[in-house]
């Protein structure tokens, strides 16, 4: 089982926890990684791009000069793909890009981003993490306790406004809960700091 320190809000050790092999110690897969990471991509997109093919667009309906004897090449329509103001070939339009991974392969991948973060050692795990109120500064200086990157990913067991309102100001830094974190995220950012009950919590989800 892998084991990590557990720090507090000011930074110093005060125990050490045993992270479960089930969801922490797997095999990394980078290839479903990639998979998974890819898929949340192309659900976020908007697929609201769009332009006009030459049918759709305005004018063009006269054949530019006659088909023979000019020397020139023959065009049917000031509005075909290869002139200046004619139509797009194979426009884009407007679609969805979403589609479904099986359950199997996203909670694999969940795994695999874990413990990716374990044994790249930007797992840091937090006794507790409360504010009595919102303060950014104060925040910072959690955060520079633990010996956090600059962009970090805070993930909490329950919601703590306070905590949620102090780090929304610092750039690079996001915070979570439990059911709401996912790879893109884990990967994306160089901090992964989590409280002891946001772990259990964890592990009773994908263990």
């Amino acid at each position: 089982m892998p084991k990590l320190n557990v720090l507090n809000i000011q930074g110093q050790n005060v125990g050490e926890i045993e992270l479960s092999d089930a969801v922490f110690g797997v095999e990394v897969n980078e290839h479903v990684l990639y998979e998974v990471v890819k898929n949340q991509l192309a659900n976020k997109r908007q697929g609201t791009q769009s332009a006009k093919t030459r049918a759709e667009v305005r004018g063009g309906g006269r054949k530019p000069w006659r088909q023979k004897g000019t020397g020139r090449a023959r065009q049917g329509s000031i509005r075909a793909v290869q002139w200046i103001g004619g139509g797009v070939a194979f426009a884009p339009k407007p679609r969805s890009y979403r589609y479904t991974l099986p359950k199997k392969v996203r909670r694999l991948a969940m795994k695999s981003a874990l413990t990716s973060k374990v044994q790249a050692n930007e797992m840091i795990v937090l006794d507790a993490l409360t504010m009595d109120a919102p303060k950014t500064k104060e925040f910072a200086t959690i955060l520079n306790n633990v010996n956090a990157a600059k962009k970090a990913l805070v993930v909490m067991a329950e919601k703590n406004e306070n905590v949620i309102k102090s780090a929304a100001n610092i750039p690079n830094v996001e915070t979570a809960l439990v059911n709401t974190i996912n790879v893109y995220d884990i990967l994306k950012y160089d901090s992964f700091i989590i409280t002891t009950d946001a772990v259990k919590k964890v592990e009773e989800v994908y263990a």
